[in-house]
């Protein structure tokens, strides 16, 4: 158990360390970054389009009668699959909602 916990403490100090270098030469993605993205964030954004997809399906009755099924399945399913599967490999949003490098 403290060889997980001291693993987990590693793999957040290095995410954290190289956020700073996310940018690579000439705005393509760093290296950093894109293996940060293969090992952290795809994993993480298939883990939470399952969970929206579970939510959609609770949902589904409300969203039936309040005639909003489609803002719904974008919100909870379409969303977070985009982010995680048509995404680049170490981009991210910036504050305009466009993707940068």
């Amino acid at each position: 158990m403290k060889f997980i916990n001291r693993l987990l403490a590693v793999l957040v100090l290095t995410c954290i360390i190289s956020v700073p270098a996310m940018a690579g030469p000439e705005g393509a993605p760093s290296a950093e970054a894109v293996a940060i993205d293969i090992i952290v964030a795809r994993p993480l954004g298939v883990v939470i389009t399952g969970v929206g997809a579970a939510l959609f399906i609770v949902s589904l009755p409300f969203s039936l009668l309040g005639g909003n099924v489609g803002e719904a399945g974008k919100a909870l399913v379409g969303g977070p699959a985009k982010e995680t599967f048509m995404r680049c490999l170490g981009c991210s949003r910036d504050r305009s909602g466009s993707y940068t490098n």
